[in-house]
């Protein structure tokens, strides 16, 4: 069973789109409640918004499977990343609208979990470990870049309106000083998108996990609004949009390379 794809590229860098997948078994499919079905919690279209990192000789590593099947940015201990707030779990029960992924009765009892965890979470994660390994043994250090794309007004997970870019790096924990640095100087050298450095989303799981730049390996995700290159009421991909938010996020992508 194909469950992701891993393009494997010449520079030193990663880029993982861990909730870009929006495939259904059809078993799983048939419990979840209707607008579940439509897998509205899916960063649309973000292999498509990075394919020009391809075309720079990055790695990158996407999912098939939507994150209701399992959420591959979550630790598989399913302890919360974010103490406090609404979040969502490894295999999510609660869609970001606050309505339940699954008819009455449906929700993935414990061992269930466990066998997605096997099936779905660890050969990804095998992958990612792997791929950053091979990566650092050719070029002594690596780039982990998250993509990840969120609606920019989700009451049920923060207040307000999310910035246009927001960078994770664990607070500074997952990459060097002057990588979070060259990345706010590119941010700060541009007047079209507003942006924030380690707000709600400060990175997740794997930001978190794997970032080590101490030993070569460092860590950022970028969380986007949708609606900088998306028409977050349809999804549909909006070329325009799109264009102008590649030219950033090849440039923040630039920086931190160095």
């Amino acid at each position: 069973m194909s469950i992701f794809q891993l393009h494997q590229g010449t520079i030193p860098m990663l880029v993982s789109l861990p909730h870009d997948g929006t495939a259904l078994p059809e078993s799983l499919a048939a419990r979840m409640t209707p607008t579940a079905q439509r897998v509205p919690d899916t960063d649309w279209h973000v292999a498509r918004l990075y394919a020009f990192a391809r075309t720079m000789g990055a790695s990158v590593i996407v999912p098939k499977y939507s994150r209701y099947v399992v959420d591959l940015n979550r630790p598989p201990d399913d302890i919360s990343l974010y103490p406090g707030q609404n979040t969502t779990g490894l295999c999510p029960s609660v869609q970001f609208s606050g309505e339940p992924v699954y008819r009455e009765g449906q929700t993935p009892a414990p061992d269930e979990i466990a066998a997605r965890v096997e099936t779905y979470w660890r050969p990804y994660h095998e992958a990612l470990r792997d791929e950053l390994e091979r990566i650092r043994a050719l070029h002594g250090r690596v780039l982990l870049w998250e993509g990840h794309s969120i609606r920019g007004e989700v009451p049920f997970l923060f207040d307000g309106r999310l910035p246009d870019f927001n960078v994770g790096t664990a607070g500074g924990a997952s990459c060097a000083a002057a990588v979070q640095q060259r990345i706010a100087a590119v941010l700060e050298a541009q007047s079209g998108y507003d942006f924030v450095l380690n707000g709600r989303f400060k990175g997740g799981y794997i930001t978190r996990h794997y970032g080590d730049p101490a030993h070569g390996i460092g860590a950022v995700q970028l969380e986007i609004s949708q609606r900088i290159y998306m028409d977050e009421a349809t999804f549909a991909w909006d070329e325009a949009k799109s264009a102008a938010a590649q030219t950033v996020i090849q440039s923040l992508i630039e920086a931190a390379l160095g």
